[in-house]
């Protein structure tokens, strides 16, 4: 039986996926730094799939020990993982010059830092069994820009990179490294409010709901994506593909 390890997997797409592979009869440990809402969800997944499948750790991922605590308790739960899914994500909206200092850093600690300390944790095992699997979340918005959300955009722009690089890195020890990167998603974080306006933007007419994500996520985790590494697939209803140029005939 294979073992993933999802950050943020207690709320949204993270979520979506955790049970996505629990669907799969895949054992799955899931973080967050939220302890009620993980226990929470851990009762509500166990009842569903069986508590053998799905543990928890709170972890903060920007916390290089807690990090550590992860992967320890991923190994004496279920063995080594099999695949690492980098989730954990937060953004703010401020323009540059009105931006503390602190906002910048706690994003790219979340975005950047925390998907290097969960890979860099869990890359050796990996590494020794000569296979596995990384799948980082990026966004839309790390392919383009967004008004107000600099910050954002470059930490996830940086995730699509460092994807590559260890792509580059890792392939002579059969480990993949890919990219998922979502449009805007169905989650009870969107605002539900906006929802018409941003399916405009998109030729399906819709934005993305999170199931769709998790099947991408899954899809690059596993063994049919074999030939696949370094790549980025964008999960948007087409979002991004416009110029923006306005409908000139029917």
């Amino acid at each position: 039986m294979k073992t993933v390890v999802i950050t943020g997997g207690a709320t949204g797409i993270g979520l979506a996926i955790a049970e996505c592979f629990l669907s799969n009869r895949w054992q799955v440990m899931i973080t967050s730094r939220n302890i009620d809402r993980l226990t929470q969800v851990i009762e509500e997944l166990s009842k569903r799939y069986g508590d053998d499948l799905i543990d928890c750790f709170q972890a903060d991922v920007s916390n290089e020990a807690d990090v550590i605590g992860l992967q320890k308790k991923t190994n004496e739960r279920f063995g080594k993982a099999d695949v690492i899914v980098n989730n954990a994500g937060i953004a703010v909206w401020k323009h540059v010059h009105e931006m503390e200092v602190n906002d910048w850093d706690k994003i790219f600690n979340t975005n950047v830092r925390g998907s290097f300390l969960v890979s860099k944790a869990f890359l050796p095992e990996m590494m020794e069994a000569h296979r596995g699997a990384i799948v980082h979340i990026s966004s839309v918005s790390g392919l383009c820009g967004d008004y107000g959300m600099t910050a954002y955009n470059a930490s996830k722009a940086a995730i699509v990179n460092m994807t590559r690089s260890m792509a580059l890195s890792y392939g002579k020890y059969g480990i993949r490294v890919n990219c998922v990167a979502p449009g805007p998603t169905n989650t009870s974080m969107f605002p539900q409010e906006l929802k018409k306006v941003f399916s405009k933007n998109s030729p399906l007419e819709r934005i993305v709901e999170p199931d769709e994500v998790a099947k991408a996520v899954f899809f690059m985790a596993t063994d049919v994506s074999s030939a696949i590494t370094g790549e980025t697939i964008p999960v948007t209803a087409g979002f991004e593909i416009s110029t923006g140029q306005p409908k000139m005939i029917d």
